[in-house]
């Protein structure tokens, strides 16, 4: 497969703003209050104890998820950007997403393309592939993966839309040496034009962000 060079990336003004932000699911604690600013370029680290709310954070800032208080505003080139509107701007990688396996790596990145009405497809899905080493396993369906290979289908699924922000959880998860070579790249990439956030409590992950959101919730999910 022959994949036509990427335009240089222009970099587009980006804010995550969250003030008083906290979740629970029923009695259970999710997000402690908690309040930030990360503005683009730059890359920042959600870290905190298992259960102290990374993966809720990150699908609030999404628009997946609505907060039980505070807020949490986006805003690209000077513009708010509610949260029914953010898949439009955000991309997202989490443990949760999956695939269709009986479909091919590429057919599954084609479908999420048209399905979004998105201008190229197979253009994009191309860049998107060898952005993260995916090119040769093109036409492999998914169910013949390694957890490595569907974690970097989960990042190409993040990047298909070239989006000004990305939202990656435990981006670095089933990755081999070569897997978080290549995740270094991308996130150093991607700080130079937008806006990456990264929900993690792994040291070669939380490096690669020069700003640090630190979860203060005990870890357990604990009841309010």
């Amino acid at each position: 497969m022959t994949v036509a060079l990427e335009t240089p990336m222009v970099s587009t003004a980006a804010v995550f703003e969250a003030r008083d932000l906290a979740h629970r699911y029923g009695r259970r604690v999710a997000i402690e209050p908690v309040s930030f600013t990360v503005s683009a370029p730059a890359v920042a680290a959600v870290t905190g104890p298992n259960g102290s709310g990374k993966t809720t954070l990150l699908k609030i800032a999404a628009g997946l998820l609505r907060p039980g208080r505070g807020t949490c505003a986006l805003a690209v080139a000077g513009r708010d950007v509610p949260p029914a509107e953010r898949r439009r701007w955000v991309g997202y990688a989490g443990p949760a997403i999956s695939f269709y396996e009986e479909l091919s790596v590429a057919e599954n990145l084609t479908f999420v393309a048209e399905t979004r009405g998105l201008e190229s497809p197979a253009t994009l899905v191309a860049v998107a592939l060898e952005r993260v080493g995916l090119v040769s396993r093109a036409a492999d369906r998914v169910a013949a993966l390694s957890s490595g290979m569907v974690q970097r289908l989960r990042l190409a699924f993040a990047l298909l839309h070239r989006p000004p922000v990305l939202l990656l959880d435990e981006p670095g998860s089933h990755l081999d040496d070569e897997g978080r070579a290549m995740l270094a790249r991308l996130v150093e990439r991607e700080r130079r034009a937008g806006l990456v956030l990264i929900a993690t409590n792994d040291e070669r992950e939380w490096r690669l962000a020069e700003q640090r959101i630190e979860l203060r919730g005990r870890g357990l999910g604990h009841p309010a």
